[in-house]
């Protein structure tokens, strides 16, 4: 299993499906933000938390953790690796709990109960990736997607959180501080994605290429591919 990871409005879901396009025998698991951002439990918990932070954080990211972790001890049962995940309990902990609880809108023993729930998946439910994609762009060019995008649930979202989720993912991902053991080691391929690779194939047939060249190195130690239909006849279990 791989696991994609981005801040809000990168293009996520975009690119992953551009990808299976381009590397047919790559499954792709989105996330499962309909659970928080539409009506599932009578109302939008994405738009509280936006509209009022400090009173919806803890239940939100509750929420977001049992459902990722749900989603990630379910997808660790697979055989193939070639899978590619939509965001994570990594992510949700590192980043948008964290982010959370930094900046106030958490308490500290909520902050307490959080962790304990979360230290006991990562380390004793939930497997770890063979590798993380990092899609990487400004928080300016995410945050221009997601006014452009326009969604409901989003209309509350501030440039400035926008500024504080990409610090964090590049806390974990990037210089890898305050992460679990387990996940120093993991590989992350980053790709730059502040150009446009929606109406821009060039950008996205890149992209791809390192994906591919990507898997290939992190379960074969090898570089070289070729098969537009990213075959790999290898594949082994995680």
């Amino acid at each position: 299993m791989y696991i994609l990871e981005g801040n809000i409005g990168v293009g996520k879901s975009t690119f992953l499906s551009l990808l299976k396009k381009q590397c047919s025998d790559l499954e792709v698991i989105t996330e499962p933000v309909e659970d928080w951002s539409k009506q599932t439990y009578g109302q939008s918990l994405l738009a509280n938390f936006y509209q009022n932070t400090p009173r919806w954080a803890y239940t939100l990211e509750t929420l977001t953790m049992f459902c990722r972790a749900r989603d990630h001890m379910q997808e660790q049962k697979t055989t193939s690796p070639n899978r590619i995940f939509e965001r994570s309990i990594y992510s949700g902990h590192y980043c948008f709990a964290r982010n959370s609880y930094e900046s106030g809108c958490m308490l500290k023993l909520e902050w307490r109960i959080y962790n304990q729930w979360a230290n006991f998946l990562i380390h004793q439910e939930c497997s770890p990736p063979i590798g993380f994609i990092y899609l990487k762009a400004s928080p300016e060019a995410c945050f221009s997607r997601v006014q452009k995008r326009n969604r409901s649930s989003e209309a509350a979202i501030t440039l400035d959180y926008m500024k504080q989720i990409d610090f964090w993912h590049d806390h974990f991902l990037i210089n890898k501080k305050e992460v679990s053991p387990t996940l120093s080691n993991i590989p992350v391929l980053t790709l730059d994605c502040n150009q446009d690779f929606l109406n821009n194939p060039e950008n996205m047939r890149r992209h791809a290429e390192r994906v591919k060249a990507f898997l290939e190195k992190t379960q074969y130690g090898q570089t070289q591919f070729g098969d537009k239909t990213c075959t790999f006849s290898k594949a082994t279990s995680e």
